[in-house]
């Protein structure tokens, strides 16, 4: 078994984990992202280089800053800031921890990734190309991916709505 795809499926179940158990939204935004770095390098580890792409610049990118907006939005307060300077917090773990798990991938893609060291998992040979995948998509898979642009864009009305609200 890859060493990548072990350590990306234990990155993408802690983002996961992180979405379920972290209270403010912003964290579970950002352990959404976390997952999806995770299941970009699964994807990476299958040698789908354009899934892994897709994955980090359509839902790493644009969905979850969209998402922060939204929360941003929704959540505004005209409260100062309050800094806790020097105060080593849970955030501040969280992010050390992540940073490191980054690294470790990394240094284990740089090690034994691709051209040296230990051998790719065995796929199909036309798995993450653009044409297989562009089929699939627009012909077997077209209503689901239809509901799911539905989904998308009654959640965006739904937070255009509740932002646009006044407070009595």
């Amino acid at each position: 078994m890859n060493v990548l795809f072990v350590i990306a499926g234990l990155m993408a179940i802690a983002g996961v984990l992180g979405v379920i158990l972290a209270k403010p939204p912003v964290y579970q935004v950002i352990a959404t992202v976390f997952s999806f770095l995770g299941l970009a390098a699964l994807y990476l580890s299958l040698q789908s280089e354009f899934l892994a792409v897709i994955q980090l610049i359509v839902y790493g990118g644009a969905i979850m800053i969209l998402f922060l907006f939204v929360i941003a939005l929704l959540t505004a307060r005209r409260d100062p800031v309050e800094k806790d300077l020097g105060q080593l917090t849970t955030a501040k773990l969280l992010g050390f921890a992540v940073g490191g798990a980054l690294l470790v991938m990394l240094a284990v893609v740089g090690l034994f990734g691709g051209e040296g060291g230990l051998a790719w998992a065995q796929v199909p040979a036309d798995f993450g190309q653009l044409k297989p995948f562009g089929h699939e998509l627009l012909t077997t898979n077209v209503f689901p991916f239809e509901i799911l642009a539905f989904v998308l864009m009654v959640a965006v009305i739904g937070v255009t709505i509740l932002v646009g609200r006044h407070r009595a």
